[in-house]
């Protein structure tokens, strides 16, 4: 599911909301941002929002996949197995950066300078 695209030149940038059938993939991606938040969360809700009118002012990479798995939807099991440092994660939203399926870079809170600092690095 997609939460918010936005074309840009030829391709296009999107939010994807993440569940159960999809994260796996995502997650292998050449470069994939994931965003943890819960149902509820207004820093999560917010930091969609943020998101949202980055993609929309043409300024996000190519190149990227952003993707948002919110935490408290039934049916994630696996990936909280598969992915045990998440049960330490106390601060959302939680951001975290993966290239190849390993992930490299991680942190709390919303805010669009800081990820794109983390993000250059990996373009």
């Amino acid at each position: 599911m997609i939460l918010t695209s936005t074309a840009i030149g030829d391709s296009l940038v999107e939010l994807e909301i993440l569940g159960r059938n999809d994260w796996e993939d995502f997650l292998s991606a050449p470069l994939a941002v994931l965003v943890l938040g819960k149902k509820g969360c207004a820093a999560c809700e917010q930091w969609a929002l943020d998101l949202q009118q980055w993609f929309d002012s043409g300024q996000a990479p190519d190149g990227a996949r952003f993707g948002k798995l919110i935490l408290d939807t039934p049916g994630l099991g696996r990936f909280k197995i598969a992915h045990p440092w998440v049960s330490e994660v106390d601060v959302l939203p939680f951001n975290a950066i993966y290239v190849d399926g390993e992930r490299v870079k991680e942190w709390a809170g919303g805010n669009i300078p800081r990820l794109t600092n983390r993000l250059n690095r990996y373009l």
